[in-house]
């Protein structure tokens, strides 16, 4: 039982497991002043520094009855995605909050009024209503009931961590969960961000207009990688299958436009991850430069820590920077204030895993992730089957030996070959085979061919 300073009494009335789309998530019941919550919660968030929290507003319209007129919904399936993919988190249902806390009826009535022309503030307000009724409390008392009092909030909402804070709760970060605006609620969704100053979402870069020659469709769907949170690899090798010449030298295999695709990628995701040897050899910046979006965050996989301190990403300040290491490796104690330091797991002295290194990316940084390379580490990935998505680029050029490119342990027949529906785009002279891995990204995309 907690008692906030108002007075409010919580009672935990349940425990139980839910398996769900996302995973099992041992469940609370929590009932505050006559009404019954909901926490979800998944591996042990009161033993984390700050779990990811999402605290999520009752909307049966959306949540139940799939309405997109909000993106409740989606907001629901991408946390509960987000924290089962890190492994660790909660998701608070709090009910009561139909309509931003007015209720199922008068919500259903500023709709009415929204289908005459005003928006969802001004509906409100012609109603009589506030613009925002909720109340978080419940949210402060059940986390503190289950240990955590430093979080990690999954909100676009600044108004919610505010509220978080006042109530007790640190919020050391606010992170945008990746859902992309419909047609339906695209109006809707802009009335939040400029009138209840809620964030804007990343810039979705434009499909380059080379992609469409090879197969007639509109190019790599930057925007659905973005909104399907999905693991995406990208490489590109010369047409005997290298990426770089004996010497290491790598620049370029590919022309102009397939470098533009790659940094239309790394402005579609969250995160962009490379190995050591990659930072080693080639000192990259990781950073959107030859088209308009934000730089990702930047992951540099380390476990044995030998990245040169001098190198670019560790010392020039352009994005939020996931240093990697084994939990013995030494690293500098000088690193730069956009460097931080993350151990990985101990793992007996076996490699660390493709799905261990997701598990940790994704405690850090929800949404997609690129994979960048080298081959090696993209070979891994996709050995792995982490991947939503492989785009793999032939430069029609012919190395004859050098570093390899894309490489795992295949099938002894070609009866048993991974073959899997695909798209192709034509970068100028380079062509790119969209390889759609997942189930879910399949779905997603229009114009597969099969091999």
């Amino acid at each position: 039982m907690a008692i906030s300073e108002s007075g409010t009494t919580l009672h935990q009335r349940a425990r139980t497991m839910l398996p769900t789309d996302h995973g099992v998530f041992t469940t609370y019941a929590f009932d505050a002043a006559g009404t019954t919550h909901v926490a979800m919660v998944a591996g042990d968030p009161s033993a984390a520094t700050a779990p990811l929290v999402r605290m999520h507003s009752e909307c049966l319209t959306g949540d139940a009855l799939g309405s997109h007129r909000c993106d409740c919904g989606d907001q629901l399936q991408a946390a509960l995605a987000a924290i089962a993919d890190a492994g660790c988190g909660v998701l608070l249902y709090l009910r009561g909050h139909e309509g931003r806390g007015i209720g199922l009826g008068p919500k259903l009535e500023a709709y009415e009024l929204q289908d005459a022309g005003l928006d969802t503030v001004d509906a409100n307000r012609r109603l009589g209503l506030p613009d925002d009724a909720r109340d978080y409390t419940a949210a402060a008392q059940m986390l503190e009931a289950l240990g955590i009092a430093r979080v990690r909030l999954l909100s676009s909402n600044p108004t919610k961590a505010a509220a978080l804070e006042a109530l007790g709760i640190e919020v050391i970060e606010r992170r945008m969960l990746p859902v992309a605006d419909r047609p339906e609620n695209a109006g809707y969704l802009d009335t939040k961000r400029r009138r209840m100053h809620h964030d804007r979402p990343r810039a979705v870069p434009e499909v380059p207009v080379a992609a469409a020659q090879a197969t007639g469709t509109s190019g790599p769907d930057y925007a659905a990688i973005t909104a399907g949170a999905e693991v995406v690899a990208q490489l590109a090798q010369s047409a005997d299958g290298f990426i770089a010449a004996r010497s290491g030298d790598a620049a370029f295999v590919s022309g102009e436009a397939d470098r533009a695709h790659l940094h239309r990628l790394r402005a579609a995701v969250a995160a962009v991850v490379v190995g050591a040897q990659t930072v080693v050899a080639d000192d990259p910046q990781l950073t959107v430069r030859a088209v308009d979006g934000e730089n990702p965050v930047r992951v540099l996989l380390d476990p044995h820590a030998r990245i040169p301190a001098d190198r670019q990403v560790l010392t020039d300040g352009a994005a939020r920077t996931l240093w990697l290491v084994g939990p013995a490796a030494e690293v500098p104690a000088d690193l730069a204030g956009h460097v931080a330091v993350v151990r990985l797991p101990q793992t007996g002295g076996a490699p660390v895993s493709p799905e261990q290194v997701l598990a940790v990316v994704r405690e850090q940084v929800p949404g997609a992730v690129l994979i960048e390379g080298g081959g090696r580490t993209v070979s891994d990935f996709l050995a792995a089957g982490v991947l939503d998505r492989l785009f793999l680029t032939l430069a029609p050029v012919l190395i004859g030996d050098g570093v390899p490119g894309l490489r795992f342990s295949g099938s002894p027949v070609m009866a048993e070959a991974l073959r899997v529906p695909f798209r192709r785009h034509l970068f100028d002279a380079d062509v790119c085979t969209e390889f759609v891995l997942s189930a879910a990204a399949q779905q997603r995309t229009s114009g597969l061919l099969e091999s």
